[in-house]
């Protein structure tokens, strides 16, 4: 599959979230802009940081009509004791056999799970995306930025 890119259109997905919720990606598009970032594991140094941060700026994102999800490969059961141990206050949803990784291409070095985010509007369509496996909170000011600029 083509890997997605600014200008693409995301793929339809249905994944569950920490809760168990199956969460349909076609259920929230029009609703809201979204954040969707892909990172490599919960409770780990980097993807802890990044989501405290994404959690510290929930209220910049909610003002800019943003969703925040955050996908990795752990099971419902990791993301919901990674939630309640950081007090995170978005979605995670679980991608245990990285379909949904795969259908984006968020890998690193091709192979490994990447950290990428990307910014989609109402429509649907990619407007930025950002791959950084070492800047783990500049995912969340880049997204902030380009939040800004489409309003």
């Amino acid at each position: 599959m083509k890997k997605i890119e600014i200008g693409s259109t995301i793929p339809d997905f249905t994944l569950p979230d920490q809760n168990g919720n199956m969460l349909n990606i076609k259920d929230v598009i029009g609703k809201k802009n979204l954040v969707i970032y892909f990172y490599p594991k919960d409770d780990t140094p980097g993807c802890t940081k990044e989501a405290c941060y994404f959690r510290d700026q929930y209220d910049v994102f909610n003002d800019a009509d943003a969703m925040i999800i955050g996908i990795s490969g752990q099971s419902v059961a990791s993301h919901k004791k990674f939630e309640k141990k950081y007090k995170l206050n978005f979605t995670l949803l679980s991608d245990e056999e990285n379909k949904v990784r795969k259908m984006f291409g968020a890998f690193s070095l091709g192979f490994l799970p990447g950290r990428v985010t990307y910014v989609v509007d109402k429509k649907g369509i990619v407007v930025y995306m950002f791959d950084s496996q070492t800047e783990a909170t500049k995912h969340v000011d880049e997204a902030m930025r380009i939040l800004k600029e489409i309003q």
